[in-house]
């Protein structure tokens, strides 16, 4: 197996200091005014800050904390509690085509619709420097909106699924497929190569990355997930997958096991269309939930779920975003799970298949689901949340709930 030349299987990780310094290139001071263009690429000139950069702290809340997410959730309008409740592209409330910049447009767009995270892909990222003032921008516009920390997120898994490691702009080498991780049989590797992604990641400005992978490909007939999957066993992915919680903590990056309950096995692509399983419950829990079980006992602060239909334990065909059976009676319940519990994109193939435009943030927060990942229409989906409030189906003590599990996390891990 080729390993990527900057991790080495027992040696440590270079830190966030001059090895990055010299891999993604200098930049300027985050406490200085900084000269920015906007979403268009116009220039003008505000005063910002970069994000903080702290260690995750303890899951353990104080009672300090307690009071101060109640008092900050009391103070929030029911608009501004459902827009943190959303994780979207840059796109989706700027109305630009390819954000590459937060200026004036991300701000107002911001104060308009304070959204609980934006999502960024490879289009969104040119360069260190580019990268590091956009993000470094929204997080203060996100600070002027709501008085809250933005989840700046990536999809940064490694090999097929990479942002950053490998781009020509950032001179930081693509860490390979996990299979390949998983192979080596290391979770000292493993551990290394998420604190590697987590600690250039955070140099960037990002504080939350959709990794690690916990689903199992052990279906032979199937490849959707072969190279992103540690392997064909729960005793192989399980404990893959706790070292890399570890080591995306340890460099100071949120992370999140996904796809819940495990898609490894699945015909199809859900970007696509509904995919199945036929998998009894008590099937899952000897293999697909043990990876998700040992995220959790790592202290996981996400687990994303995934587009799954599950008739043998649901009754129906509805996936798992939108299941009360699979997200609060599985994973809440039952796996004990009290962390942010987010939905894969709502963009997809499975979702739209299942929902109207109007129902795509209604139906998962219904079926316990914290945070909406990417509706493919933001404002209906931000609309038809209202609406359901109004109407009685879905409570504000509910949308509270989640809520406060988002201002938690922030105040407590950012």
């Amino acid at each position: 197996m080729q390993r990527t030349p900057n991790i080495t299987r027992r040696g440590a990780v270079a830190s966030a200091g001059a090895c990055l310094a010299l891999a993604l290139g200098a930049c300027s001071s985050p406490d200085a005014a900084q000269d920015q263009t906007d979403e268009r690429g116009e220039t003008g000139t505000v005063s910002d800050r970069a994000p903080e950069g702290d260690e995750p702290q303890a899951s353990e809340e104080p009672e300090e904390a307690v009071s101060e997410v109640d008092r900050i959730v009391s103070g929030m309008t029911l608009e501004q509690k459902v827009a943190q409740l959303f994780v979207v592209r840059p796109e989706a409330i700027t109305g630009v085509e390819t954000a590459v910049a937060a200026g004036e447009t991300t701000r107002q767009a911001l104060l308009d619709m304070p959204v609980g995270g934006i999502v960024y892909f490879a289009a969104n990222l040119v360069d260190s420097d580019q990268t590091r003032e956009m993000l470094r921008n929204t997080a203060a516009y996100s600070e002027e909106a709501s008085g809250l920390p933005i989840f700046l997120c990536v999809d940064e898994e490694g090999g097929t699924v990479s942002r950053v490691g490998g781009s020509s702009g950032f001179g930081v080498d693509n860490v390979g497929n996990m299979c390949d991780v998983g192979a080596t049989g290391d979770t000292d590797y493993a551990r290394e190569v998420a604190k590697h992604i987590g600690t250039y990641l955070q140099y960037l400005g990002f504080n939350v990355d959709f990794a690690p992978d916990a689903d199992i490909a052990n279906n032979p007939e199937s490849d959707t997930m072969r190279l992103r999957s540690f392997g064909s066993t729960a005793d192989v992915v399980a404990p893959m997958v706790e070292a890399q919680v570890e080591g995306f903590a340890e460099a100071g990056v949120l992370c999140s096991a996904k796809h819940f309950p495990g898609i490894g096995g699945a015909m199809g692509d859900s970007h696509d269309g509904r995919i199945y399983s036929e998998k009894t419950l008590d099937e899952i829990r000897a293999e697909e939930l043990r990876p998700f079980q040992a995220a959790i006992e790592a202290d996981v602060p996400f687990i994303m779920v995934g587009h799954l239909s599950m008739p043998t334990i649901t009754g129906d065909g509805d996936p798992a975003t939108i299941s009360s059976e699979i997200i609060t009676d599985l994973l809440r319940n039952e796996l004990g799970y009290q962390g942010i519990i987010i939905t894969d994109s709502m963009a997809m193939g499975a979702a739209l298949e299942s929902l109207t435009l109007d129902r795509l943030g209604v139906a998962p927060l219904l079926a316990g689901a914290d945070m909406v990942l990417m509706p493919e229409d933001l404002q209906a989906a931000y609309q038809g949340v209202l609406d359901a409030v109004a109407a009685g189906e879905l409570t504000e003590e509910r949308i509270d709930d989640s809520v406060r599990r988002v201002v938690r996390t922030k105040l407590e891990r950012l």
